[in-house]
């Protein structure tokens, strides 16, 4: 299987960088995995509600040259379907059990996701009503992933 993150900005900081690693290092054992930055587009403060749709436009376009059309399309979305831990690594083996090879996590930048973006979805989740600084929802993306694999796996995780 491969999985492929594609995802709004680029992580300054270090220690987000690490955590992104360690995951991606955990997780060769048991697929590929890359993940694509699409450049943000700067958003000023109190951008009125029509530059702000424009941007999400902008970078929802980025998004789109990058989605494969055999892959299944994931969008992380705030009003998308919640899974518990064991749910989604069940939702991962189904998709492999049923012939799909690639999957493809959406995550959007500040603004999230435009709507064209979230129409070429094949599925919408979320995990949590809360919203994450993109950087952190990559690393419990990944970390998501990594545990699905053990659960998948049978090998022991922690609860």
């Amino acid at each position: 299987m491969k999985i492929s993150i594609l995802c709004v900005g680029k992580i300054k900081e270090k220690y987000w960088n690490d955590a992104i690693a360690e995951y991606k290092k955990r997780l060769t054992r048991y697929c590929k995995i890359e993940i694509i930055e699409v450049a943000d587009e700067k958003t000023p403060e109190n951008a009125p509600p029509a530059l702000e749709e424009q941007i999400k436009q902008k970078e929802g376009k980025k998004i789109i040259s990058h989605i494969d059309s055999k892959a299944m399309v994931v969008a992380l979305a705030i009003n998308g379907k919640k899974y518990d831990s064991v749910s989604f690594a069940k939702e991962i083996q189904k998709d492999g059990v049923n012939g799909i090879s690639h999957i493809q996590f959406i995550i959007g930048g500040s603004l999230g996701l435009s709507n064209e973006v979230l129409g070429l979805a094949n599925r919408k989740i979320s995990f949590s009503d809360m919203t994450f600084p993109h950087q952190m929802m990559r690393v419990i993306l990944l970390e998501q992933v990594y545990r699905g694999y053990k659960i998948i796996s049978g090998e022991p995780y922690h609860k």
